[in-house]
Order: C-alpha cells, then structure tokens, then sequence
C-alpha cells in the first residue's frame, strides 16, 4: 500500500486501473522515488521450499566477514502488488545503515492467492533463516522483521505466530503497517484525496486479500485484534501525518506499549503513505530510513550483551 501519485496529480488511482496496470505502474513509481540504489558487498537470489512451492528470496549482506545479525524485510503493495524489486532501495539501505543481512521475501499475492497465503510463506521464510542460520552466517539469536504497509502488516502477524510457534525475533519495524479490517478512525474519514493512496485505495487492497470479511477479524490479518500483545519483540513504528493508515498504526503501537512491549513511534510530519521507499525524491525518507537503520542496529547491538 503505497501513495504513487504525489508526484504527478494527474495519474490514474492504482484501484482505477487493471492489475496488470497497477502492478506495472507500482514498480515504475518506486523505482522512479527510489533514486540510485545503494551498493553493498553481495546480493543472492534464490528459492526456499514454501508451502505452495518454491519461495522467492533475495539476500544482501553488508561488507562484515562476522556472523551477523539479519532483517527478513516484506515489501509493501497491499498484498496484490510489489515484489523483492520494489523493496530493493530499501533493502539495500537498511543493509549498509544497519550492517545486517537483510532477506527479501517474495511471498504469494492476492488476489491469485487469498489470505493467509501471505502470512503463511513470511513465516516459513523466517523459519527457513532460523534454521538455516550457521550456514548463511546468520546469528540465530538476532533475527528482526520488517516491512512497510501491507509488509508492516506482514511483520507484525509474523510476530504473532513465532511467539507461539518460533522462531525468536528480537524486533519489530513496522512502517506504516495497516493493523485492522474494520478500522473506522479519523485519518482513514480524513484522507479521500484520490491524488494520494485514500480510503478508497485501503479497500481495494482489502479486498483483493481477503477471502471472506471474517478472515478480516484473524489477527495475522488485523493484528491490532489479537486477544493479547504481551511478549512480543520491541518495535519501531513509523507513521506519515497524512495517511488513512495513520491512526490505526498508532492505536497498535499504543496497544504494544500497553502489554508492557517497548515502543517507539515516529510520525513524520507533512507526510503521505508511501514516503518511505522514495529516498530518490524526499528528504524525509532517507530520514526515516536512516531513523529504521539506527534502531535495528541499537536491537542488534543490545542482543550481544550478555
């Protein structure tokens, strides 16, 4: 879930086109926002055994010959679009800032591939880092995920599963995640603008992902629903002023704070969805990817203390 329109108010909405078009459309406008990627030491593709067949994955390593720690990262596009491309300037970033293995997942799409298929390929590619951690060079006890929009929403959901199922993560980077199907807030009434990602936009999104409206209520859907937040890892959420999502993301950090998880929330004033991969265009993305990098470093760092 994206904004791709702030630069050019006279474009078609994503949820006006086909989704041959919008897929299209969304990876040349990140691309575009995205500027120069970052170079770092390596980058791997490849495939692990997902539930429905092979996965794609996408590794980067930064330039340290240690075991390090690693960010499986999910891509953003509502779950109907993006891929390991689109989050590659990203990836790329939080590799060198955070001086981590980062793993792009290239988990099933809706609406090819309804709710949970999403859900269930990011938690078997954590899994599969988990394990296969001393042959990667992974440290096993310093594993954090993240994602922007639907991957935020991703990452919080997995957060939810390893606690019950593993593996240990030790952070949470959720990028102005969506954390509620029937989420009714002020920003979501707010921000009908169609010359940015709008309430219409979270709809279309909802409904290419889900299968029924009750699969809406699952909290690997709408974590924001879970019964309880206790002991999950501390987070990073990162909100922008003008985004429908806004409230939601802040109810769930408020909600995670409550449990007794550690928190800290940054809104970005001035901001629309989306500002986030688009470091190319907007000062305020390298800030905040940089603001990212520095936290997951901090957890990364933190985890070494005995």
């Amino acid at each position: 879930m994206r904004d791709q329109r702030a630069a050019d108010p006279t474009a078609r909405p994503l949820y006006k086109m086909t989704l041959e078009e919008a897929r299209a459309e969304d990876l040349r406008s990140i691309q575009a926002g995205g500027g120069q990627p970052q170079p770092v030491a390596q980058v791997e593709n490849t495939t692990v055994p997902g539930k429905a067949g092979d996965l794609k994955i996408r590794i980067y390593r930064p330039n340290r010959e240690d075991k390090q720690p690693a960010l499986a990262y999910f891509f953003g596009g509502g779950w109907t679009l993006g891929t390991i491309d689109t989050s590659d300037g990203v990836c790329r970033a939080l590799t060198n800032k955070a001086e981590c293995v980062t793993i792009a997942v290239g988990y099933r799409r809706a609406p090819e591939n309804k709710f949970p298929a999403a859900v269930e390929d990011c938690h078997t590619a954590v899994t599969w880092l988990a394990d296969n951690a001393a042959n990667l060079g992974i440290d096993k006890a310093r594993i954090a995920v993240g994602g922007d929009s639907a991957g935020g929403n991703l990452a919080a959901a997995i957060t939810l599963m390893a606690r019950q199922a593993g593996p240990r993560l030790i952070h949470q980077l959720l990028v102005y995640p969506n954390t509620d199907y029937r989420s009714d807030t002020k920003s979501l009434k707010e921000n009908t603008d169609e010359a940015l990602f709008n309430t219409k936009s979270v709809d279309w999104y909802w409904r290419h992902y889900l299968a029924n409206e009750e699969d809406g209520d699952s909290p690997l859907a709408s974590p924001l629903r879970a019964e309880s937040l206790t002991g999950l890892p501390p987070a990073t959420v990162i909100t922008a002023e003008y985004d429908p999502l806004r409230d939601q993301a802040e109810q769930y950090a408020d909600r995670l704070r409550a449990a007794g998880v550690e928190v800290e929330l940054a809104r970005y004033a001035g901001q629309v969805h989306g500002f986030f991969t688009m470091s190319g265009v907007l000062d305020a993305a390298g800030h905040a990817v940089d603001h990212a990098a520095g936290r997951l470093k901090d957890a990364f760092t933190t985890a070494l203390v005995p």
